[in-house]
């Protein structure tokens, strides 16, 4: 599989490891199911303005991973189907992932809108189905295009899909993404390796500390840091419990794109009695930035694990009842059995992971594959399915919530003692009694407080089983404060770009069901 593919702008970096000398690294990650290992491959590019051939012919996922490394840095990429901006809009001047391009608004000049950039600026906006690689007529037809967003209930988020239709009949669908950009990686570079965690929290903002997780596992690769048994099991416990919550506002918004309006309201409550927990412990409910590089931010409560318990003993009966309302219905069920399937083999083409690659009947979980996190400690299942199609993705997120419940059950019964927190001195500073008897302890803490860690030079991958799929973070340092480069490698990313080889032949109202079963999340998408 092509898991990822990247860039880094070389120019300002110090600290090369041996590299050859260039001004830009293009980065790819493949990933080996058989032997269970990685490949990571790096082009060394001379000039401002460097080109390389495209992988397209290879693996068809590239397509969107080229798109962003031409939109983020200017790299182009020779035999490329349809190389334009992906990201930022068609009409923006510079590559926002080079080290010259400005990070803060601050640093550009006072936005100016004379006629002439407008006019240019409506230009831009108006639809030709030639510049999306689509026909306007066949030998015995006209075909009609429809815009599915970018404001839809069905898009679950700022995304739109251009339909190229025959009759109600689905030619061809297109993505369009970028509307809900933020540079989160252009963030990474000007905030300390500390601050940049809350960051992390809004990538996907239904994950909660599951987007802290890979950051803080690569920071803490990267400076050997070792965190204590109690960390990573309460780690462990709180993915879970965002695991949970996550598939709760999936399967409750999936059921109401096929039309069932119940269901959503019910799955709701029961993520807030999630949330209650989650603030309990935590501080916060969606965005608690609770993880820390060597442990987390404070120990668990008193009275923990009575909230737990009841859940763990409340929630099963639940399941079983949604079942029934849910899968069991025959509308929903005539609706997504056949829907929107595909291979094994495609899905490895098209960089599919997480539920959507389980749905193939591929057992691969990370949790277990390559266990972190003291995941190796726990038992639990991997749900499968056959089909790959839109009930089967659906099937597998419903047992995997059992499965979290069991995990966070192990919780329960076996939390380790000892500390939430590494003593490391580039995870902790020094106790605070310390800096009353000399100076030097004094600015340690200082320095450790408000500039954060100096991280040694280096680069480290990691990647977890995410809600959504694989979520992994490529993070670089150049023995600074700051990261000189984090990769966000999102899954809802490849997942997307499906779209149009699941969709073509289906109807417009198949369309729904399909993006209700891949489970994207935009900022996921568009980082």
């Amino acid at each position: 599989m092509l898991y990822d593919l990247t860039a880094i702008d070389e120019r300002s970096r110090s600290n090369r490891n041996g590299q050859p000398d260039s001004d830009f690294s293009v980065v790819y990650h493949l990933l080996s199911f058989r032997r269970n290992e990685d490949v990571r491959l790096k082009v060394a590019l001379k000039d401002e303005y460097p080109s390389l051939p495209s992988i397209t012919n290879i693996w068809p996922s590239a397509n969107w991973f080229e798109r962003e490394v031409y939109d983020m840095f200017g790299i182009k990429f020779d035999g490329h189907p349809h190389l334009k901006r992906i990201l930022m809009p068609s009409t923006w001047q510079g590559h926002p992932l080079r080290k010259d391009h400005p990070a803060r608004a601050t640093n550009m000049g006072p936005f100016e809108l004379p006629e002439d950039k407008q006019e240019a600026e409506q230009k831009a906006l108006q639809f030709k189905p030639e510049d999306w690689g689509l026909e306007r007529k066949s030998e015995d037809t006209d075909f009609m295009f429809l815009n599915l967003g970018p404001q839809h209930p069905g898009t679950h988020g700022v995304l739109r899909v251009i339909m190229q239709l025959d009759g109600e009949d689905i030619v061809d669908a297109i993505p369009d993404i970028g509307f809900h950009h933020r540079g989160a990686e252009k963030m990474a570079e000007r905030q300390s390796w500390h601050t940049y965690i809350p960051y992390t929290d809004r990538v996907d903002y239904l994950g909660g500390v599951m987007n802290n997780l890979p950051y803080v596992l690569s920071v803490e690769k990267l400076a050997s840091i070792e965190v204590p048994d109690r960390v990573k099991v309460i780690r462990v416990m709180m993915c879970e419990f965002f695991r949970i919550a996550s598939h709760l506002v999936w399967y409750g918004t999936f059921a109401q794109d096929i039309g069932q309006m119940s269901p959503v309201f019910y799955m709701f409550n029961d993520r807030e009695r999630i949330f209650d927990i989650v603030g309990a412990i935590c501080g916060d409910r969606m965005h608690p930035n609770w993880f820390r590089i060597g442990g987390v931010a404070q120990d668990l409560p008193k009275g923990w694990n009575t909230l737990v318990k009841e859940f763990v003993d409340y929630f099963p009966k639940r399941l079983k009842e949604y079942q029934k309302l849910v899968m069991k219905n025959r509308i929903l069920r005539s609706r997504t059995i056949g829907i929107g399937s595909y291979t094994l083999e495609e899905a490895i083409d098209w960089g599919v992971t997480g539920p959507g690659l389980r749905a193939c009947g591929f057992e691969w979980d990370f949790r277990k594959k390559r266990p972190y996190s003291a995941y190796d400690q726990f038992e639990f299942d991997i749900p499968t399915a056959e089909n790959g199609d839109c009930f089967d993705r659906a099937l597998v997120r419903i047992e995997e919530m059992r499965q979290s419940l069991r995990i966070i059950e192990q919780c329960l019964n076996n939390m380790p003692s000892g500390s939430y927190k590494s003593d490391h001195p580039l995870a902790t500073p020094p106790r605070k009694e310390g800096t009353m008897r000399d100076i030097e302890t004094l600015i340690t803490h200082f320095l450790s407080v408000s500039w954060g860690p100096v991280i040694p030079a280096g680069e480290a991958f990691m990647g977890i089983e995410a809600t959504k799929g694989n979520n992994g973070y490529y993070s670089i340092s150049d023995g600074n404060t700051s990261p000189y480069r984090v990769r966000i490698r999102a899954p809802s990313f490849p997942h997307l770009q499906m779209i149009p080889l699941i969709s073509k032949g289906h109807t417009v109202a198949d369309l729904l069901a399909i993006l209700g079963s891949i489970d994207y999340v935009l900022a996921d998408v568009d980082r």
